[in-house]
C-alpha cells in the first residue's frame, strides 16, 4: 500500500472514531451538570481533540510503516482497542447519561492507551511520543469525569 494513503487511512480511522463520539454532543444535559471550577471552557475540547486525534493518526501509520501489520500485530491491536474505547465514552457519559459508566471506561481507555505507547516504543519512539499529549489529556479527562460524576450522583 503507498504510505500516503496508508496515513490518510489511519488518519481516518481516528477521526471516525470522533465522528462516532460526535453523535452524542453534550447537548443540555451536560450544560446543566454542577462542573468543578476547574472544567475547561467547551470550546477547548475541539482544537484539543483534533490535534490529539491527528497525532493518533500519525502515531499509528509511523508504527504500521515500519513494521506492517504483521510485525506489530500487537501494538496496532492495542490501537484499536484504545480507539473503541475512546469512542465508547461520548455514547456513555453524553448519550446515556451514565457518568459511572463513562468512568469505568476512561479508566480502561487511559490504560489501554499506556499500553499502546509503551508497546509502540518497541516499533517507533516517536509514535510513542506521539500519544504522551493523548495520555496526559485522557487523564485530565478522567479526573474530570470523577469529579462530575461525584458532583451529580
Amino acid at each position: 500500500m503507498n504510505r500516503t494513503l496508508a496515513l490518510v487511512l489511519w488518519i481516518l480511522l481516528c477521526f471516525g472514531a470522533a465522528a462516532l463520539g460526535a453523535l452524542f454532543p453534550p447537548g443540555s444535559w451536560y450544560a446543566d451538570l454542577a462542573k468543578p471550577a476547574w472544567n475547561p471552557p467547551n470550546a477547548w475540547f475541539g482544537p484539543v481533540w483534533t490535534a490529539l486525534y491527528l497525532m493518533m493518526g500519525v502515531a499509528a501509520w509511523l508504527v504500521w510503516r515500519r513494521k506492517g501489520w504483521r510485525g506489530a500485530r500487537v501494538a496496532l491491536s492495542l490501537f484499536l482497542v484504545q480507539l473503541v474505547c475512546n469512542a465508547l465514552w461520548s455514547w456513555l457519559f453524553f448519550g446515556l447519561h451514565a457518568p459511572l459508566a463513562a468512568l469505568v471506561d476512561i479508566v480502561v481507555l487511559w490504560l489501554a492507551i499506556l499500553a499502546t505507547a509503551l508497546a509502540f516504543v518497541r516499533h517507533s519512539r516517536p509514535a510513542a511520543l506521539l500519544l504522551l499529549p493523548y495520555l496526559a489529556w485522557v487523564g485530565f479527562a478522567t479526573a474530570l469525569n470523577f469529579a462530575l460524576w461525584r458532583l451529580n450522583a
